[in-house]
């Protein structure tokens, strides 16, 4: 084994004279005032009292390697300390006690650092190394705080006698414990689909034409019938980069592999809206959006809504496509109204219960009319429910309305606040990455048309124009109009 000489030794020497105490103490420690050093506490290293510590370095191993791999676990442990410290202060950096509570400030740390690292999902690409493990180490230590949210259950032991006694032991939550780990799994499947996009066949170009991808080529959009009538929402979202495709468009093995992407996209997107349903449903109501509703459900739905909820014939469907619904700002303020609508009949419906449960036994027309009421507010509030579950079905992108907002800001149960923003986040993720995904269908489509058409003299212009494909929506744009023929 060869054997360090004495100028490896000098040369060691010479490093260890730059060493700072700092980057061994915790922050306690480091706070230690020269004065102290002269008192009572020794120093950590002197030889009179302890050995100097035995450091052995690889051989070809230099120092700035070790430094580097301090410096980078020095700079995580600081980040956790940053992350923690705005948790417990509420995000209030005054210090004041005027900041919010735990579950909302948990809320609002995995919704900012999802916003951090998958806010430009604008290609179909990998997720760069250092937002992938800056996600993972991040969630990772704010999902630790469920592992100390436990509920009691019986439990019985056998005494080393005989017997038997009964216990009280802890155990996860029911509701962590089903769909936390379930979330984890859709998170790996999302992140494993955006790793399966390396080495792929398209590539994406600016809209000014500047090839993005490392081809010095200047390209624009090729000038056909075909690209002429892009789908609205390319045409929409003026700052995403066009894909592009070969000129006789995807093999048949990357067509088929990008469908089962996105099928499995479409699981996942099910998936995380279900868990994020269920737990919005299951928050309580806060007194502000309560005692903010009007007190009549006709003003707060309008004439025409309320009509067609209270006509003896009445078809949801019919009365969605009645409504002007072109944008998302109309949209949202119509599931808004629809959604007060339902918790106003559906107060009036438990108040009316109630009087009749305190008022006891009534007598003629006075009990006939109360029993109409109640029969008539459960009957609207179901209609209304009804209607407000087909508009989301049919706008599954829709932004969270006016009640679900509150719902999360005012949400003491920190379980429930951490698998509403994670399932959330993953519900994004997963609609932008469906929509990057018909995207590139949907070009990958007309160039191929294009190229079938161009190989085919007797192919007119006319019936090239008419066999335009068709953008496939699940998560549909939303609010935008579709176009079925082309207006020059």
């Amino acid at each position: 084994m060869p054997t360090t000489g004495s100028s490896e030794v000098d040369d060691y020497d010479h490093r260890s004279d730059g060493y700072t105490l700092s980057a061994d103490v915790s922050e306690s420690e480091s706070g230690i005032t020269l004065s102290d050093s002269f008192n009572n506490s020794p120093p950590r290293f002197r030889s009179d009292i302890l050995p100097p510590p035995e450091i052995t370095l690889p051989l070809g191993c230099h120092g700035n390697v070790v430094e580097k791999r301090d410096t980078t676990h020095l700079s995580e442990v600081e980040l956790m300390k940053e992350r923690f410290a705005k948790l417990l202060l509420g995000e209030d950096m005054s210090g004041g006690g005027k900041g919010v509570g735990t579950a909302l400030a948990i809320s609002n740390a995995i919704t900012n650092l999802s916003a951090t690292v998958f806010g430009e999902l604008w290609r179909l690409e990998p997720l760069a190394s250092q937002k992938k493990s800056m996600w993972l180490r991040e969630m990772e230590w704010l999902l630790c705080v469920s592992d100390s949210i436990v509920e009691l259950i019986p439990s019985f032991q056998e005494l080393p006698g005989g017997g038997t006694y009964e216990v009280m032991v802890t155990r996860p939550r029911m509701d962590l414990y089903v769909n936390l780990p379930a979330l984890k799994k859709l998170d790996g499947m999302l992140l494993s689909i955006l790793d399966g996009f390396r080495d792929t066949e398209f590539q994406y170009v600016d809209r000014g034409g500047i090839l993005v991808n490392g081809n010095d080529q200047n390209e624009s959009h090729p000038c056909s019938p075909f690209s002429r009538r892009c789908s609205v929402r390319l045409e929409e979202k003026w700052w995403l980069p066009f894909p592009k495709v070969p000129p006789r468009g995807l093999s048949d093995n990357t067509r088929k592999r990008l469908q089962q992407f996105r099928e499995c996209t479409i699981q996942i997107f099910k998936a995380a809206v279900a868990i994020n349903t269920c737990v919005l449903s299951e928050m309580e109501i806060p007194d502000v959006y309560l005692e903010s509703l009007p007190k009549s459900a006709k003003a707060c739905l309008g004439e025409t809504i309320y009509q067609y909820l209270t006509a003896d014939q009445f078809s949801p469907e019919c009365l969605l496509e009645y409504l002007e619904m072109s944008s998302e700002y109309t949209t949202l303020e119509i599931a808004n109204r629809i959604e007060a609508s339902v918790h106003i009949w559906r107060h009036k419906y438990f108040r009316r219960h109630l009087s009749r449960a305190k008022s006891g036994r009534s007598w003629g027309g006075k009990v006939k009319g109360l029993v109409s009421d109640r029969g008539k507010n459960k009957f609207l509030h179901q209609r209304a429910e009804t209607l407000l579950r087909n508009l989301k079905l049919q706008f599954p992108g829709l932004p969270q309305t006016a009640l679900d907002i509150q719902k999360i800001q005012y949400n003491k149960d920190v379980g429930q606040s951490i698998l509403e923003s994670y399932s959330r986040v993953i519900e994004s993720l997963a609609f932008n990455l469906m929509t990057r995904i018909d995207d590139l269908q949907y070009v990958d489509d007309a160039t191929r048309q294009r190229a079938a058409a161009e190989s085919s003299p007797m192919l007119d212009e006319s019936d090239s124009a008419s066999s335009v494909p068709t953008q496939k929506h699940i998560s549909p744009s939303l609010f935008s109009i579709q176009h079925t023929s082309c207006s020059s």
